[in-house]
């Protein structure tokens, strides 16, 4: 990057105090995914490498965050977690992305009958809180990473699919597009080419708003047992095999409970600080 690009590069993250505060932490979590296993002092999912003589210390030189309640060293654990909520998240948006975008782009674009059904069903679904319909998903699958990946992701496409329903119907009225039709152009290479591009912007933010709220809803559900299993160190199975300890030995809540808020508040920042940036009515605005 040149030196002018620096410049308004720097420009633009002093502009914008969210997206660089939710954007640096985000990266740092994302590192700690990356680097975790190579820098983690103990194992952090060895089932079988308990060590009861060394169970429940509080936190030392040796163990930062302390052990739990069969001796495993909560500060690797903690670090490993990275590995495993943020990518929950990242692959239940997937594929909430995938299908809610598809039916969207169907349901703005067609119109008529098509509109009526996409849309209906997904309103059927918009209308339970999802995460007591996640919650009644995940009871009638296994418990394990995957369940809890396809229940959420079950939840959450219909939000993206209202989001770009509404701007897929604006461009497809559009001039451009009439004139497309009027040419003889096949239906699927306008929406690949036209309608969907110009309207995916939205989701884009809404995705980065999102990846918190996910991580927070995998987190419920891990506590509640319908996620990962022990030993996977998941931050809200951590949470709920140390609320028994909690008013004793403070630190086998308080870690895992600090690094999903802290993830959760960076990807809200990012989010928060990207619509100011691509909403064009803000920019009007201002």
């Amino acid at each position: 990057m040149t030196g002018i690009g620096m410049s308004r590069f720097g420009r633009f993250l002093r502009a914008n105090p969210l997206i660089a505060t939710g954007g640096v932490i985000a990266l740092l979590i994302v590192l700690i995914a990356v680097v975790a296993p190579l820098v983690v002092p103990y194992p952090a999912d060895a089932g079988a490498a308990t060590h009861p003589e060394i169970a429940l210390q509080a936190p030392s030189a040796q163990h930062l965050f302390g052990t739990d309640q069969v001796g495993r060293d909560v500060f690797s654990r903690v670090l490993t977690g990275a590995r495993v909520s943020p990518v929950v998240a990242l692959f239940v948006l997937l594929i909430s992305c995938v299908v809610g975008i598809s039916l969207g782009v169907l349901a703005g674009y067609f119109g008529g009958v098509t509109d009526e059904i996409i849309m209906r069903i997904t309103d059927i679904f918009l209308a339970f809180p999802p995460l007591l319909l996640a919650l009644a998903f995940a009871t009638v699958l296994p418990a394990n990473l995957t369940s809890l990946t396809i229940a959420i992701a079950i939840t959450w496409w219909p939000w993206h699919t209202r989001l770009v329903r509404g701007q897929a119907a604006s461009v497809a009225g559009r001039p451009y597009v009439e004139a497309c039709r009027a040419l003889g152009i096949p239906s699927w290479r306008i929406l690949l080419r036209h309608v969907l591009p110009n309207s995916v912007t939205p989701v884009i933010v809404q995705v980065s708003l999102d990846f918190g709220g996910v991580i927070l809803t995998a987190s419920a559900l891990s506590f509640l047992g319908l996620g990962a299993q022990d030993p996977t160190p998941d931050w809200g199975l951590m949470v709920a095999e140390g609320q028994n300890y909690f008013t004793t030995q403070w630190w086998l809540v308080t870690f895992p409970g600090l690094a999903i808020l802290i993830t959760a508040l960076a990807f809200n920042l990012l989010g928060d600080g990207l619509r100011d940036v691509l909403d064009p009515r803000r920019v009007l605005v201002r």
